[in-house]
């Protein structure tokens, strides 16, 4: 059962892909120099989330904290920040 929730600003994101190499199942690069949030949904406020278990949380955190512009976060269910 999914414990966390990625939120992605990718209107924000530079496209420097430190997080498609560090947890490349999560976050590929797109043709328009950013990355996308694999299996992501966009929400009405332009983020993208996606639910991950505790095995896939330290991969993630890396990712956030290689993000030069802290476009990745990670919250637990009781929406607390988790990441960096």
């Amino acid at each position: 059962m999914p414990k966390y929730t990625i939120i992605y600003d990718r209107k924000n994101c530079i496209g420097v892909s430190s997080c498609a190499l560090l947890a490349e199942e999560f976050w590929t690069m797109n043709a328009d120099d950013k990355a996308d949030l694999v299996g992501g949904k966009e929400t009405k406020d332009g983020t993208w989330q996606r639910e991950i278990e505790e095995k896939d949380l330290h991969k993630n955190k890396e990712a956030v904290r290689n993000c030069p512009v802290g476009v990745i976060r990670i919250f637990d269910k009781e929406r607390k920040q988790v990441s960096e």
